[in-house]
């Protein structure tokens, strides 16, 4: 590798860097790519470089896959070190209404308000808008038919939460009711309830 190539590759992998700790929240593949000055194909081998880099060099950091988004974040270990400093409001994990809400809308989206509370059956337009405040879910669009309700879907951050990289790694079907997604939370300063809320 001549040192013109290495600088080339350190280059790409700083700017990567710069552009996600800037940015804070998940990042594009198309955006990191154009922003960064690299091609949009190069991503992933860059961000592998960047992450090896962090592994080398024994760093806090490293950058989540999140489908089709990227985003720098401090490793699982240093959590509670983050968690002291930031000094947040006490959370409670999500209560097993937001739970079975955030599951019905994972395997069947984008679905409406009317679906999730169909397959429950009881309101639940609560529970959706709390969800969507958290930014665990997001508006997908609207409808085409009448009355053009509102469709649902997750987000990058739920994905982070659960420690998925994309909605293909969500357990199978057959599974779901044996699964006890409380546990999976990430963080639950960013992903929890307050204690006063429902």
């Amino acid at each position: 590798m001549t040192g013109k190539t290495a600088e080339r590759k350190m280059s790409a992998e700083s700017a990567a860097e710069a552009v996600l700790f800037a940015c804070g929240d998940p990042v594009e593949r198309a955006r990191l790519a154009s922003s960064a000055g690299i091609d949009e194909k190069d991503t992933d081998d860059v961000i592998a470089r960047l992450n090896a880099r962090y592994d080398e060099t024994g760093s806090s950091m490293t950058v989540m896959r999140l489908g089709d988004a990227f985003q720098l974040t401090v490793r699982e270990d240093y959590i509670d070190n983050v968690r002291a400093a930031a000094d947040n409001r006490k959370t409670v994990p999500l209560s097993q209404a937001a739970m079975e809400v955030l599951t019905i809308i994972a395997y069947n989206q984008p679905v409406t308000k009317a679906f999730v509370e169909h397959v429950r059956g009881i309101e639940s337009s609560g529970l959706v808008n709390s969800l969507v405040e958290k930014d665990l879910l997001a508006e997908a669009g609207r409808l085409d038919v009448p009355g053009r309700p509102v469709a649902y879907k997750t987000t990058p951050v739920f994905l982070r939460c659960f420690h998925l990289e994309s909605l293909d790694d969500l357990p199978s079907i057959p599974n779901v009711e044996k699964t006890d997604f409380s546990e999976m939370l990430l963080d639950d300063d960013e992903c929890g309830e307050d204690e006063d809320s429902g």
